[in-house]
């Protein structure tokens, strides 16, 4: 199997969180509580104004969950066991990692269903 560029898969992990942290901050104001000021909310009903705040809420979830795995892969690389399987302690094949740096599982593991 094709060894790991740590450098490389350190420089992604960085250039992600670092997109995550930016959109973050751009999106924060489309999480805020929905005003009932209908001057303010224009055109839209407080339905379409609560159905846009909770998109934006689950998004904004989601991009925290992304950047726990981030920060947990930074973790990896520095304790030096980035690219190894958490299940089966195997080499993580590096194509995989290059799809998803995040990953923490082989593709035996994910297949045999023994991810938690």
């Amino acid at each position: 199997m094709a060894r790991v560029d740590l450098g490389y898969f350190r420089q992604r992990l960085d250039r992600l969180r670092e997109e995550l942290e930016a959109v973050a901050e751009e999106s924060e104001s489309a999480t805020s509580t929905v005003e009932l000021d209908q001057a303010r909310v224009g055109r839209l009903s407080r339905m379409d104004a609560m159905q846009a705040q909770s998109m934006a809420q689950e998004t904004a979830r989601r991009r925290q969950r992304q950047l726990a795995r981030i920060e947990g892969a930074l973790r990896r690389l520095e304790s030096g066991d980035y690219g190894e399987c958490l299940n089966c302690g195997e080499a993580i094949d590096p194509a995989r990692l290059e799809f998803d740096p995040t990953t923490t599982r082989c593709i035996a593991c994910m297949e045999s269903g023994e991810a938690s």
